[in-house]
């Protein structure tokens, strides 16, 4: 059996071993392990000739990705986390007890449990690298560092850096890791080994003193200062989560408690709450996205992918312009932008420039990078420089005609494998296609605003489209950093569908009559990020007109939508963009808190009021998401639950701790989702008819998910 921890002892006295887990890209730790490494340090203190050593990868670009995810999934019972726990904590205990000097040498990847045997280690030294990440972000997965990562990361970075990097998950770069103390050196990549040995063969090592602030050392020597900060800690999470995620919490009573009582006490409180958490179902929720999303980028296409060395990007507005800096940023792909108006490639250009310049800001990338990013950007008003196109990605208005006329455009001037991808929001790829003479390369590729934020594309296959290109496609979706999901053609596809009918049920209880804060906060303490007036005013007010009509054309009168749209267009509200909607912008709102236009009632003729429960107002407009997500399986706009719920988390923000709209379901039981639908039927009308599928399962008594 091949071995993961190879040791080399060198004649200087200092001892190497590698961490190599065979037949595996990066590096994970796995409970298993656990007897390997202890074999491995008692051979280690046997040997009187070793007076120092120094722990290293032997993979490319990652020291230790963290915990192997799933060994926690095979716990049935607390017990059997605690035993794994136990089992770490004695690792880490013998490595750090070892009498020589310990440095870990770190380049790419060094998270979660990577990160804890690191700290476990005397000294760490880290590689310059870009690739070089570290920090702890187990909140992800709705738990906490359980290998003694609550304790130690704040003696070296102070609490307020702790608590920042394991509330939220935030990883540093070797600069951050450096002057945040976590790190005792950075040098480059190619003498990270010698550097190593070196402090290694210097004796006892000592971490630098942290510099701090005069307000540093009230808040974080101090009781007084302390007690503030884990207050005020306290009450920014839970306006983050509303109260929704266990792990934060937790994770600050184990800060709070080390600090406060000692690192014994503050081990015991981390050891009990992180196998609560494993236990708890949001935490079962967060693991399920995280193995879906490993899976989705793993597998492979049927067909041959053909190449893409170039992208081209019809539309310097908002989205060509965010869809051409992903492909240049992230990619690493010439993009050529091409536009009728020289107003709106220099939009473009100066959006993907603005994108870039952050990062500089930042000191996340050098000022040489971001021009040479920029170089591969280029512009044109007339169809220049676009012959040799892998693919197209045309992100103009929503008007068949016009995109009729991209596509013969395209057929036109580019090459007959060129890809024409469309980035429409609601019209069907196959109306698109029928003006095309290749309509086998003629593919949806729907991104979402902002484009560099979003993390889903719904690719949509028509029913000529080859399975070349929908490979070729979701290939050049993931070269932009983008989570990919198949869908079928059809109006609205599977994530505006599912989302027009929530909204529009919004729109419905606004007007009769419920306070728009009112609504937004009960959606936002449900858990999505912004409230669903909210979002209209974000998305665009005159995009909700033009979207759902098209829905109501093409899937019926459930998308008709409220006369609301006509008078808010009519009064000049179209959202944020202009400034006047259903909130209040510009210099009409108040600093810090976001305000309600009353005028809008009065446009609408209603008096508001607070009379609605909260949680009923929330369970009408989720139960016609969670309808539509079921008729969309039904289908076969989408090709299984799992597909269904990363698109919801992942595009509209379906509240993750709930796993997606399909895991919800299965919580709730389709019984009680039918018996609830048919209750709004025969109040509210024909819109909340239960699909066909949800009835079928409601018999049954069956599951999505096995």
């Amino acid at each position: 059996m091949e071995k993961t921890f190879n040791l080399e002892r060198r004649d200087d006295g200092i001892a190497v071993v590698t961490m190599d887990v065979p037949g595996e890209t990066m590096n994970t730790l796995r409970a298993e392990f656990a007897d390997e490494i202890s074999e491995l340090l008692s051979e280690i203190k046997r040997d009187t000739s070793i007076k120092g050593l120094v722990l290293i990868s032997g993979k490319k670009d990652s020291f230790i990705a963290g915990a192997d995810v799933k060994m926690l999934d095979a716990c049935n019972t607390r017990d059997d986390v605690t035993a794994i726990t136990k089992k770490g904590y004695e690792v880490f205990a013998e490595l750090e007890g070892l009498s020589f000097p310990v440095i870990a040498a770190i380049h790419g990847v060094c998270l979660g449990g990577g990160l804890e045997l690191a700290m476990a280690c005397h000294a760490r030294i880290c590689s310059d690298s870009t690739k070089t990440m570290l920090g702890l972000p187990e909140v992800m997965l709705g738990l906490l560092p359980g290998s003694g990562g609550t304790q130690k990361l704040p003696k070296l970075v102070g609490i307020t850096t702790a608590l920042d990097m394991m509330l939220t998950g935030k990883q540093l770069r070797a600069k951050q890791a450096l002057k945040a103390g976590l790190v005792n050196d950075m040098v480059p990549q190619s003498i990270l080994l010698e550097a190593a040995i070196e402090l290694a063969k210097s004796g006892k090592v000592t971490p630098k003193p942290r510099k701090k602030s005069l307000v540093n050392r009230f808040l974080e020597d101090t009781s007084i200062g302390r007690n503030i900060v884990f207050d005020q800690a306290a009450k920014k999470v839970h306006k983050k989560t509303q109260g929704n995620y266990p792990a934060p919490p937790k994770i600050i009573d184990c800060i709070k408690t080390g600090v406060t009582k000692g690192s014994k006490a503050g081990l015991e409180t981390e050891a009990r709450h992180f196998a609560d958490l494993v236990m708890t179902k949001e935490s079962a929720a967060l693991r399920n996205i995280f193995f879906a999303t490993t899976e989705m980028k793993k597998e492979a296409g049927e067909a041959e992918i053909r190449d893409l060395n170039k992208a081209v990007v019809l539309g310097g507005g908002l989205m060509g312009g965010g869809i051409a800096s992903v492909t240049a940023t992230k990619a690493k792909m010439p993009v050529r932008i091409k536009d009728i108006a020289e107003q709106g490639l220099s939009n473009a250009m100066a959006y993907a420039y603005k994108q870039l310049d952050k990062k500089v800001k930042r000191r996340h990338m050098t000022a040489s990078a971001r021009d040479n990013t920029m170089a591969l950007m280029t512009t044109t008003t007339e169809y220049r420089g676009v012959k040799d196109a892998d693919i197209v990605v045309e992100a103009v208005f929503e008007d068949l005609n016009l995109k009729h006329q991209m596509v013969k455009d395209i057929e036109r001037e580019c090459s007959e494998h060129t890809i024409f991808a469309s980035n429409t929001s609601s019209l069907p790829i196959g109306q698109i296609a029928e003006a095309a003479e290749r309509p086998e390369n003629v593919i949806g590729l729907h991104y979402f605003s902002p484009v560099e934020k979003m993390p889903l594309v719904e690719v949509i296959a028509h029913e000529k489209t080859s399975q070349q290109t929908i490979d070729t496609t979701v290939a050049f979706a993931r070269k932009q950093g983008k989570t990919p999901i198949v869908v079928k053609d059809g109006a609205g596809f599977y994530v505006n569908r599912i989302l027009v009918l929530y909204m529009l049920e919004a729109a419905q209880v606004l007007l009769e009559g419920q306070r728009i804060e009112h609504l937004d906060k009960a959606l936002v303490k449900f858990g999505f990020p912004v409230g669903p007036i909210n979002l209209l005013d974000e998305v665009g007010i005159d995009v909700g007109a033009k979207i759902s009509p098209i829905l109501e054309k093409e899937l019926g009168s459930r998308f008709k939508a409220p006369d609301v749209y006509e008078k808010l267009l009519a009064d000049g509200r179209k959202g944020r963009k202009s400034e006047k909607g259903f909130y209040l912008y510009g210099k009409q709102a108040k600093k810090g808190k976001k305000q309600v236009d009353e005028s809008v009632y009065t446009l609408f003729g209603i008096t508001p009021s607070h009379a609605h429960d909260p949680q009923k107002l929330v369970q009408r407009c989720v139960v016609q998401m969670l309808n539509e997500a079921a008729r969309c399986l039904e289908e076969g706009i989408i090709a299984s639950p799992r597909d269904g719920d990363i698109g919801a988390i992942f595009g509209i923000g379906f509240p993750p701790f709930l796993g997606g709209p399909f895991r919800y379901m299965d919580e709730m039981g389709a019984d009680k989702l039918v018996t609830l639908l048919k209750g709004y039927q025969a109040t509210h009308g024909e819109r909340f008819e239960p699909c066909e599928l949800l009835l079928k399962m409601a018999e049954e008594g069956s599951k999505f998910y096995d």
